[in-house]
């Protein structure tokens, strides 16, 4: 989640191909069977000009922080967006990564049976075979030391980290990494920037794990600040080093 994005240099992996797809805010790190740039590109147009024409219509929409009301004229990615910042009580921009990750992500399984979609510390895994995510914790001590291993050979999940510490996202709180896994990126997104808005210091990691155990559709959550760490639900920890 650095603004650089040099954790993405910490892949390893040898089954699948590694490309970059970058529109407009949108930087995708997209791994699959083999190069698909120009899918991934058609797919990341296709999700983002609706969204881009809503939010010209709404400009209300970008700035909101709390959850936005329903509208059933708009596209199904806002949709998406607009359900899991209610569930998450936030604002609908604290989806758009995640739901960005996810749409692409889906509709790339058409074409590679394995697919990994990380953009901006959220990331969508459709892959038939288990995968470690590293947990990048900025200058936390924990910081790439531990993974959570993903299994989705049924149905694709997703990692989504918050950070008060690192990158460019807009946070409230001061976690080094709040993390979240869900059947949904667009949802685990919203939900880890619900629970990192709640860890000022150590003290707040109990309670701001109980409020995104929660959150409909929350399977796991890690919360790291400093050196202390706090881990919940459907998570298979990895030591890393």
């Amino acid at each position: 989640m650095t603004n650089d994005r040099t954790y993405r240099s910490l892949v390893t992996n040898d089954k699948l191909q590694t490309f970059r797809v970058k529109v407009k805010e949108t930087d995708l790190l997209v791994r699959a069977k083999k190069p698909l740039q120009n899918e991934v590109m058609d797919l990341v147009l296709e999700h983002r000009l609706p969204l881009e024409r809503y939010i010209g219509d709404h400009p209300e929409f970008v700035d909101r922080l709390t959850p936005f009301l329903c509208d059933p004229f708009a596209p199904p990615i806002v949709k998406t967006m607009v359900e899991a910042s209610q569930k998450a009580g936030v604002g609908p921009m604290g989806a758009v990564a995640g739901a960005v990750a996810e749409f692409v992500g889906r509709d790339l399984l058409n074409y590679s049976q394995d697919v990994i979609i990380e953009n901006g510390g959220d990331i969508f895994i459709g892959t038939t075979y288990p995968v470690t995510v590293a947990i990048f914790a900025g200058r936390s001590p924990l910081s790439s030391k531990l993974g959570v291993r993903i299994d989705s050979p049924e149905k694709p999940m997703a990692v989504c980290t918050s950070s008060g510490t690192t990158g460019h996202s807009l946070s409230f709180g001061r976690a080094d990494a709040a993390l979240v896994i869900s059947e949904s990126a667009a949802l685990a997104d919203a939900a880890a920037t619900a629970i990192g808005n709640g860890v000022s210091n150590k003290d707040d990691i109990a309670s701001a794990i109980r409020h995104g155990e929660n959150i409909q559709g929350v399977l796991g959550i890690v919360v790291i600040i400093d050196e202390q760490m706090g881990v919940w639900g459907n998570v298979d920890l990895v030591r890393l080093v």
